[in-house]
């Protein structure tokens, strides 16, 4: 009997699996090793400072200490941004609030020489804003200071920042955890600008009597903050 190929007999061989395996071995190793890795990635990066801004800390158009005004000096955070406790928005404070001190006190020093030219020509001073919300995102100062959140909660302590920098991540789910639990955050009223004020091992018990008296229960619906 003649013999036929060997490749015409692999050839007649039944496949085991169908054709479209193939495809679904393909999907399975991006199922179980490149979604998962992608998913890693994505979560490091969104939690990664290069996203959530900490650390921002834009160049001023002078130098501003914060370390020497509030920190050693003691100069209240309200000094300055004086509608605080009364908009939704903490001020930039204008020439005029830097002059009132500076037109006395170290009036000839070279870093109080832009502040008196901005006050003599009436141009204000470009200050960078360092903690910049989206504009999808709506955040009531006011709502915060009134309601027992000390500056420090948000601002971590800026008594010690010669620049201004972003201490905190901002983010949404860092603002829900507070909403949920803001009883940690909570502090008399008469030290809502105190930098260095701790409640220490007596903070559960004074947020608890806080929120109780003072009605403190956060929304956490999304048009609390997206209007």
């Amino acid at each position: 009997m003649d013999q036929l190929p060997r490749n015409a007999i692999s050839s007649q061989r039944p496949f085991v699996f169908p054709r479209w395996a193939n495809s679904l071995r393909m999907a399975l190793v991006i199922i179980v090793i490149v979604l998962p890795s992608y998913l890693i990635f994505v979560a490091a990066y969104g939690a990664s400072p290069s996203t959530t801004d900490v650390g921002y800390q834009p160049q001023q158009p002078l130098p501003y200490s914060h370390a020497m005004h509030p920190g050693k000096l003691g100069m209240d955070c309200r000094y300055c941004h004086n509608t605080v406790e009364t908009s939704w928005q903490a001020s930039i404070p204008p020439t005029q609030v830097c002059m009132n001190c500076h037109h006395a006190i170290l009036a000839d020093s070279p870093k109080v020489l832009p502040v008196k030219e901005s006050y003599a020509s009436g141009m204000p001073i470009e200050w960078v804003r360092v903690h910049d919300l989206p504009g999808f995102v709506y955040f009531d100062h006011h709502a915060h200071v009134r309601r027992n959140v000390g500056c420090v909660s948000c601002h971590q302590r800026i008594d010690r920042m010669e620049q201004v920098y972003q201490a905190e991540v901002l983010s949404m789910r860092w603002c829900l955890d507070c909403h949920r639990n803001p009883e940690p955050k909570l502090r008399p009223q008469e030290y809502i600008t105190s930098m260095t004020w701790s409640a220490g091992s007596e903070q559960a018990a004074l947020g608890h009597r806080l929120r109780v008296e003072n009605n403190i229960n956060p929304s956490t619906d999304c048009s609390t903050c997206h209007r």
